[in-house]
């Protein structure tokens, strides 16, 4: 179990891309902890997104801890590109990183748009055991733990990615660490407390707060219900 705050971090993915800085203002607004940005090269994953270009024309409209998730192959020649363009966090991928342990100390020598250093993380897909980043688990800020497989919005969430949850989080707990466990991939006020019971503490959701059926529009109704059946679960 985590003691961190629940944190709550939309991914852009899922917002309307024609009016994109009016949707991040609006889950800033909303209440949203972190702004979750997917960059995918069509490569190691089969779609194309965004790259330090829109993340550059991003960081004007908010002050939020900008989460840059780099779906990419070689993704260090990439992360200098992503800090200078306001990134806060840059999380890789253990697959595209055959130098994984020289890829996060990149990252973490880097400095983010307000001077302080770049938030390290690293990736999981779900088929990747948890146990393949625990020699490099001591230079991560944050382990983001996928529950779909990376590509694609709108996915189901895999439930058998739940017990690598609690794998690491017993992992850090056990070296007395502060490393945050992000999950992403149909995480949503509905499952939510599921994942926060096994251990996380940061919390990816695309549709379920630019999509949610239960709450149309409403992004500050949709942040609040996935953080109070997160926070609830820590009880």
């Amino acid at each position: 179990m985590t003691t961190h705050a629940p944190i709550i971090a939309p991914s852009i993915l899922s917002a309307d891309f024609a009016r994109l800085g009016e949707e991040v203002r609006a889950i800033d607004e909303a209440g949203a902890d972190w702004i979750h940005v997917d960059v995918m090269d069509g490569h190691f994953v089969p779609n194309l997104t965004i790259g330090p270009l829109v993340v550059s024309a991003l960081r004007p409209t908010t002050r939020k801890f900008m989460d840059c998730h780099l779906m990419i192959e070689s993704p260090e020649r990439y992360v200098e590109a992503f800090a200078d363009a306001g990134a806060d966090g840059i999380t890789v991928h253990a697959e595209a990183c055959p130098h994984l342990h020289r890829n996060l100390q990149q990252i973490a020598s880097l400095r983010h748009h307000g001077g302080g250093s770049v938030s390290v993380g690293v990736s999981l897909n779900p088929h990747t055991p948890v146990e393949s980043i625990f020699s490099v688990l001591d230079l991560c800020d944050l382990v983001l733990l996928m529950t779909v497989n990376p590509g694609f919005g709108g996915q189901a969430f895999i439930p058998q990615v739940r017990a690598k949850i609690r794998a690491l989080r017993q992992e850090i707990v056990a070296r007395g660490l502060s490393t945050r466990i992000q999950v992403d991939g149909g995480v949503s006020e509905i499952n939510v407390h599921e994942v926060a019971a096994d251990g996380a503490d940061n919390y990816v959701a695309g549709s379920a707060v630019f999509k949610n059926k239960r709450h149309p529009g409403d992004y500050a109704g949709a942040i609040a219900a996935i953080r109070a059946n997160a926070a609830a679960a820590y009880t």
